[in-house]
């Protein structure tokens, strides 16, 4: 009997999408805008959820949480191994409960949405990503404000920024409108060309 969970096509798209996480987060700092680097990352995680499922999604999501553990540890990311150096198991908490609800939460509201409203499923899943990665990195980075106030203090560039402010605005603010405007505009064409090569194959 196939199965619907691991076919060959499945597998080699979840293959590719994981290529994909792993170079665009290790050379994602390529792309800047001023003081703000592109980050592409969630673009494959989320066509991950949308093609394959919930589940793959947020498997990509952790492979995403486990690249940027082992940038940090190499030093490749340093505010990343500020926190780990600081609180272990808190900051592994928020980079993989992060990574893998960013990744889970589209796949399900996508599945929910889409027999009524394809269009409208890949959209709002695919601006929840960004949301939800966000989100749960805010929430974690305010519970850890004794490590946030140690990285404000030690720059002259954040001293004296309250720790909501530097986490929500200096932190997140920016990025995070980059981010979701990436995701509105990449994953929903990617989706669909994914779409129109499947329909020329079946």
């Amino acid at each position: 009997m196939k199965s619907k969970y691991f076919d060959s096509r499945k597998i080699t798209t979840f293959a590719i999408l994981l290529a994909m996480i792993v170079v665009l987060q290790l050379f994602g700092s390529a792309f800047v805008i001023g003081t703000t680097r592109l980050s592409f990352v969630l673009v494959p995680i989320v066509v991950g959820a949308f093609l394959i499922g919930p589940l793959a999604g947020g498997i990509l999501g952790l492979s995403f949480g486990l690249v940027v553990t082992l940038m940090a540890v190499f030093g490749l990311d340093p505010f990343t191994l500020f926190m780990l150096q600081d609180n272990l198991i808190v900051t592994l908490l928020i980079i993989f409960v992060k990574g893998f609800l960013a990744g889970f939460v589209p796949g399900v509201v996508y599945n929910a949405i889409k027999k009524k409203n394809e269009t409208v499923s890949v959209f709002v899943s695919s601006a929840l990503a960004p949301i939800v990665n966000t989100g749960v990195f805010v929430l974690g980075a305010l519970i850890m404000s004794g490590t946030m106030t140690k990285i404000i203090n030690a720059s002259p560039e954040t001293q004296g920024q309250s720790v909501i402010y530097f986490v929500i605005i200096a932190c997140a603010g920016v990025n995070f409108l980059i981010e979701l405007a990436i995701n509105l505009i990449l994953a929903p064409s990617l989706h669909r060309v994914v779409k129109i090569v499947d329909k020329k194959f079946e």
